[in-house]
């Protein structure tokens, strides 16, 4: 089942979109929002595959679906968990800023806790106030969860797992190391997030859902070149049960929180990733490139994004069919000084 929430309000209308993203019909009358759906995720799931299954069917005509017209599938979340599961992808970002990497990130997740309260459509502006603080794309997995109770086990953490998504973490690099540096994490750093047209339920992935991952290559695209098509499989180091026990070791987790993967990355050979034109799979965001820039050539190369920049970011299914479908977002000015 595919889920939408289209622009209405400030919770959005609850959409069922068909698997080829070509139609969708209002689900309001069964709930009026995502967030009311997970809310009560036994009592209106049914209703919902339902009419998910009579609009693939032709029985419920339904309209065209658009992604310029949705929000992000919850525009606003109780809870939004960013980890950082591809830990070379740390290592990288952190050798960068001139930081050493302590062994027991290996060993037991990152989590942060990002800003809920603004989460953008998948054809919204990356609003920034100025270029200078080091623009930059994160392509990333995430899923969404119902209630989950304190301290679960791992192996039982993906009970919880209700739907899937793919997401831009938006960071501005230039502004991280001295955030950081007071010892209280990321705010200003981190703006607001955007996700997918759609959230799919597991069952829809397949054998790509498997172990608590999602195997299946992220494509990012840069003003139409490719930039990055890293596995999202591979190299991941926390499983999203990994991720999950952990955001709930201490507390409860409400219907609606939001699990990041942090940044897809790859290795290759033991060491860091090729860019695609020298026949690697590229990356996910452009710190993890400058970073590689930097080893090999004494200095980055590259730069973070521009005012005007448009970023592209999916997943293909094995036939080449989009699955989310896209994220495309163009950067723009804030124009505030």
């Amino acid at each position: 089942m595919k889920l939408a929430s289209r622009k209405h309000g400030r919770d959005g209308e609850l959409l069922v979109v068909t698997r080829d993203l070509a139609r969708a019909a209002s689900a309001s009358d069964i709930r009026p929002t995502l967030q009311a759906a997970l809310d009560d995720w036994t009592g209106c799931h049914e209703a919902l595959a339902a009419r998910h299954a009579a609009l693939e069917s032709g029985e419920v005509e339904g309209f065209a679906f658009k992604p310029t017209d949705c929000a992000a599938p919850l525009p606003r979340a109780f809870q939004w968990a960013d980890g950082s599961a591809y830990v070379n992808h740390v290592e990288l970002v952190r050798r960068a800023r001139g930081a050493e990497m302590p062994p027991s990130f290996w060993e037991d997740p990152l989590i942060y806790q990002g800003g809920s309260d603004d989460l953008l459509g998948p054809c919204d502006d990356i609003v920034v106030p100025d270029e200078a603080y080091g623009i930059d794309l994160e392509g990333e997995i995430g899923v969404i969860t119902d209630d989950v109770p304190m301290g679960p086990p791992a192996e039982r953490a993906l009970d919880y797992v209700r739907l899937v998504v793919i997401l831009n973490d938006v960071s501005l690099r230039k502004l991280i190391p001295g955030e950081l540096a007071k010892g209280f994490g990321f705010y200003q750093s981190k703006p607001a997030t955007a996700f997918s047209p759609v959230a799919v339920t597991p069952d829809e992935l397949g054998d790509a859902w498997r172990d608590g991952k999602l195997h299946l290559p992220l494509v990012s695209h840069i003003n139409g070149d490719l930039f990055g098509r890293p596995d999202a499989g591979v190299d991941m180091t926390f499983s999203f049960a990994r991720l999950i026990a952990h955001a709930a070791r201490t507390r409860n987790l409400c219907a609606g929180t939001i699990i990041g993967s942090g940044t897809v990355s790859n290795r290759l050979d033991g060491g860091p990733g090729r860019p695609v034109a020298e026949g690697g799979v590229g990356y996910s965001c452009l710190a993890e490139q400058r970073t590689v820039e930097t080893l090999l050539h004494g200095e980055p190369r590259s730069d973070f994004l521009k005012f005007g920049d448009r970023v592209r970011i999916e997943m293909l299914d094995a036939g080449g069919h989009t699955i989310f479908g896209a994220i495309e977002q163009r950067v723009v000015s804030s124009g505030q000084p």
